[in-house]
C-alpha cells in the first residue's frame, strides 16, 4: 500500500507543470509564422537539406542502452563564483553552462539561452540533470539590456527561469519567430517581447532602451541549421544564431546549431566578428546536419571572421553542463584545443561561472584535464 502511494506521488510530482512547461500550443504559435519565408506546409524549414536523425534506428538503441553515460565527467567540475563589473565592458563573457552567456559588448550586457532549472526537460523528476550546479543564483545578475533565446528546446528555453527573468529583470526578450507565443503563455508582457525572422535586426534605441550615451546596439537574427519543438511536433518555432553588434565590437552567439554556409555569410555581411560563441557538444553521427562538431565549430569562427581563423577569440558553448550525446564528456574541448592550434585560432575555455575579458590576453587553462584524472 506504502509503495503504491509512493509510487502514485511520485508520478504527480513528475508530471507537475509539464503542460504549462511546454508552452504554447500550435494554434497559438502559427499567425506569427505566416509571412516567414523559411515557412511552409506549417512547418519552418533549414535552407540546406538537413535531416534530424539519420542511420540505423536498431544501432541508435543500442548506443542508447550501451554509451548513455559516455557524458558524464569522471571528477567534479570546477565552478567559478561570477566577478561582474558595475559597468559592462567593451568586450567580454561570462559562461554559466550550457549555452547560458553573459555578454558584455561596448557597455551592454545580453544574457543568451538562460537556463538555470536543474533539469532540461519539462518535468521536475524526469530528463538530463546537471552535471554540475548554476554558478551563481538568478538574482546575482546585473540589470540585463536584453535577454536573448536560440531556439525552443529545453535546454535553450527553461519556463522558470524566464518567469524569473520577468520578476527580476526589466529587459526585453528578443526572439525567432514563433517562441514570442511561449513567452505570451508564461506571462510575459507583449511589450518586452520582440520576435524576428532570419535576417531581420532590431537596435535597442529603436525599443527605447538604450543608455542615451550615444551608444547603440544592434541584434541581427542570423541563419541557423537546426530545428525546434518542445513535444513530439517539430519545427512550429524558428531557430536562429544571434548577432550581437555595437559601435566597436561585435559579437556572434551561435546557439545550437549544424555546420551552415551561413556562416560565412553572416561573416561577410555583419562581420567579422571579434568574439564568437559557438556550440562544441552533443553531436554524434546520426545527426550531422543539426549538431557542429569541434573541427566545424573552428571552421565555423574562420567563417565568422570572413576568413581569417586567427582573427578574434572563440569561446566554445554547448558541452560540459548536460548529458545529451554519446561522446565523452571531455571529448569536445580535447578535440577543439588541437583543431584550433592547427588552425591558428584563439580559443578560451572558462569554467562554469567564469568571466573572459575577450580584449585581454585570454587564460590558457586545461583544467577539465583535472577533472579527468
Amino acid at each position: 500500500m506504502a509503495a503504491g502511494a509512493f509510487g502514485i506521488s511520485w508520478l504527480v510530482r513528475a508530471a507537475w507543470g509539464i503542460p504549462s512547461a511546454m508552452g504554447a500550443s500550435i494554434s497559438a504559435i502559427a499567425p506569427t509564422a505566416h509571412g516567414s519565408a523559411s515557412y511552409r506546409n506549417r512547418q519552418f524549414h533549414n535552407t540546406e537539406p538537413s535531416s534530424q536523425i539519420t542511420g540505423s534506428p536498431v544501432e541508435l538503441m543500442y548506443q542508447l542502452v550501451t554509451q548513455r553515460n559516455n557524458g558524464r565527467p569522471p571528477g567534479e567540475i570546477p565552478l567559478v563564483t561570477p566577478e561582474l563589473p558595475a559597468q559592462a565592458a567593451d568586450l567580454a563573457v561570462t559562461w554559466y553552462g550550457h549555452a547560458t552567456c553573459l555578454m558584455e559588448v561596448d557597455g551592454y550586457r545580453v544574457l543568451a539561452d538562460p537556463v538555470w532549472s536543474e533539469r532540461v526537460s519539462p518535468s521536475p523528476l524526469i530528463g538530463p540533470a546537471r552535471l554540475h550546479p548554476v554558478p551563481s543564483p538568478l538574482a546575482a545578475l546585473p540589470p540585463l539590456d536584453a535577454v536573448l533565446i536560440s531556439h525552443d528546446h529545453y535546454d535553450h528555453l527553461d519556463r522558470d527561469t524566464v518567469i524569473g527573468l520577468v520578476d527580476s529583470q526589466d529587459c526585453v526578450f528578443i526572439v525567432p519567430i514563433g517562441i514570442g507565443a511561449h513567452l505570451r503563455h508564461w506571462d510575459v508582457p507583449e511589450q518586452r517581447i520582440v520576435e524576428l525572422d532570419w535576417a531581420a535586426s532590431v537596435s535597442l534605441s529603436e525599443l527605447e532602451r538604450d543608455h542615451g550615451d550615444g551608444t547603440d546596439l544592434v541584434i541581427t537574427c542570423a541563419e541557423a541549421r537546426h530545428f525546434s519543438g518542445r513535444g513530439l511536433v517539430r519545427n512550429t518555432t524558428l531557430w536562429a544564431s544571434w548577432s550581437i553588434a555595437g559601435p566597436t565590437r561585435r559579437v556572434y552567439f551561435g546557439g545550437d546549431t549544424g555546420y551552415t554556409k551561413a556562416f560565412a555569410e553572416a561573416g561577410a555581411r555583419l562581420g567579422p566578428f571579434d568574439l564568437t560563441l559557438l556550440p562544441i557538444g552533443a553531436y554524434d553521427r546520426h545527426w550531422p546536419d543539426v549538431h557542429m562538431n569541434p573541427e566545424e565549430a573552428v571552421r565555423s569562427h574562420a567563417d565568422l571572421c570572413v576568413g581569417d581563423p586567427e582573427y578574434g577569440l572563440l569561446v566554445p558553448i554547448h558541452w560540459a553542463t548536460f548529458n545529451l550525446a554519446f561522446h565523452g564528456w571531455s571529448e569536445p574541448v580535447r578535440r577543439l584545443a588541437d583543431a584550433a592550434r592547427e588552425a591558428g585560432t584563439r580559443i578560451a575555455v572558462p569554467k562554469p561561472g567564469q568571466r573572459i575579458d575577450a580584449i585581454a590576453q585570454p587564460p590558457r587553462e586545461t583544467w577539465w584535464e583535472d577533472v579527468c584524472q
